[in-house]
């Protein structure tokens, strides 16, 4: 028997706590026109510490939306995807105490580091087990906290404006109409230019936590985010593009068939960019990064499930991903709904 895999069911969580530019202006120097010139970013959400929000308990909520709408149970999911650069732990991954949180079956649990990229790598993983017949009903969850991890100083402004924490959540279900449902993915990476987006510490060559614990030096970068802002633009849009048109030929299909194209929201600017390279309207981009900011492995699925909640996404349509972050890593994924 041959299987597609389908969305069943969407969730999100984000924090109550919302950061505004002006905000930021009071503990960095930077302002509202700046922040929105160079990325489209007006708000995002920050949690707030000791008020139980982590990466694990915001994955959680947004799962048991995904289950409810799904019409399914915990216990019927057979396995679970955890996407995420931002654990509870270092070891183990936030998949078992999602597991456990859950009152799931004693089901594996995958944690994968695929950063900006993370969701529809997720995705992938999840429509390959169910296209061969192993599970059924696959959890995948893109779960962020950045702002306990940034450097929110001037100097640090150019990465921490960009970022907020976030949560969003999918279930695939088997699907036998093999014209719906997921019809391609296809992932890619480059190792070559990992350093122009990374957070080096710890690890480092063998400099562990505790060496910069001993260090105690306050001009020690290496366990905040570096990116290099022009570069990563410039290999973004065009890793965007080549991944989209990658999809599409390998169904026979054409900018013209996309209904819904869902960036990774990294930067509204790269967005805008891809829009106007495909000729796509307002109507067939979905974009929420004004509100959120960059909440990688998560933002995918947030922006998705709120173009689903907001009725711009309809059975029938053909729905685009497509996500680019560290690593390189980038991919896309090409859904009948």
């Amino acid at each position: 028997m041959t299987y597609h895999s389908r969305i069943a069911g969407l969730g999100y969580y984000v924090p109550p706590r919302v950061v505004t530019n002006d905000d930021l202006s009071k503990i960095i120097d930077t302002n509202d026109e700046w922040i929105q010139e160079r990325t489209g970013i007006q708000q995002r959400r920050h949690v707030v510490k000791g008020d139980g929000d982590t990466t694990t308990t915001m994955g959680i909520k947004a799962a048991k939306i995904a289950i409810e709408r799904s019409g399914l149970t915990a216990q019927d999911i057979d396995f679970i995807v955890f996407a995420t650069l931002s654990p509870d732990y270092y070891f183990p991954g936030p998949g078992v105490t999602l597991q456990k949180e859950l009152g799931m079956r004693t089901v594996g649990a995958l944690d994968i580091r695929n950063q900006c990229s993370g969701f529809v790598y997720a995705l992938s993983i999840a429509d390959q087990y169910i296209k061969t017949g192993m599970y059924q009903n696959i959890l995948i969850v893109g779960s962020e906290l950045h702002s306990i991890g940034l450097d929110m100083t001037t100097r640090g402004r150019g990465v921490s404006v960009i970022f907020g924490d976030g949560a969003g959540a999918a279930v695939l279900s088997r699907e036998t109409d093999l014209s719906k449902g997921v019809l391609s993915t296809h992932l890619h990476s480059e190792g070559e230019h990992a350093l122009e987006l990374a957070l080096q510490a710890p690890g480092m060559g063998g400099r562990w936590v505790t060496d910069i614990l001993a260090d105690n030096n306050p001009e020690d970068e290496s366990y905040y985010p570096y990116m290099n802002g022009q570069f990563v633009f410039k290999n973004a849009v065009a890793r965007f593009s080549e991944v989209i048109n990658e999809g599409l030929q390998t169904n026979n299909l054409s900018v013209s068939d996309i209904d819904m194209l869902v960036p990774h929201q990294a930067n509204l600017r790269i967005s805008q960019f891809i829009q106007k390279k495909f000729n796509l309207t307002d109507d067939q981009v979905f974009n929420n990064i004004q509100k959120y900011g960059n909440t990688t492995a998560a933002s995918i699925p947030i922006a998705l499930t709120e173009a689903w909640e907001a009725g711009k996404i309809k059975s029938g349509d053909l729905v685009v991903l497509a996500a680019f972050g560290s690593g390189f890593t980038w991919g896309s994924a090409i859904i009948r709904w």
